[in-house]
């Protein structure tokens, strides 16, 4: 069985942001006395949030929220760079592999 991604993808997006657990936390809004210690507890895999305050840590961390599921690295970097894209160079992009695919 593979290890939980998620915890490690939390921990990865928040250090690159330069913020540490208890002011992530406060953003997403926990109580400013139990932030640091539940940011902690989703970064040690003792606990995994529900999807809406993942929702909150993707968004404060400015990473899609697919980013925090993705077990390779390669896929999890794909998807941010995907994800700072504009809507139409994603779209670009789409059909530029989707005609990679067809000339395979």
């Amino acid at each position: 069985m593979l290890d939980n991604p998620i915890p490690i993808r939390i921990k990865a997006a928040r250090q690159k942001a330069n913020i540490s657990q208890k002011e992530l936390g406060i953003r997403i809004g926990m109580d400013i006395n139990s932030a640091s210690s539940r940011m902690n507890h989703y970064e040690k895999g003792r606990h995994t949030p529900d999807i809406q305050t993942l929702k909150k840590i993707a968004d404060e961390l400015n990473v899609p929220l697919v980013y925090l599921f993705c077990e390779s690295d390669v896929i999890a970097e794909l998807n941010c760079k995907i994800h700072q894209l504009s809507v139409d160079d994603q779209k670009q992009l789409l059909e530029s592999l989707n005609n990679s695919d067809k000339n395979k």
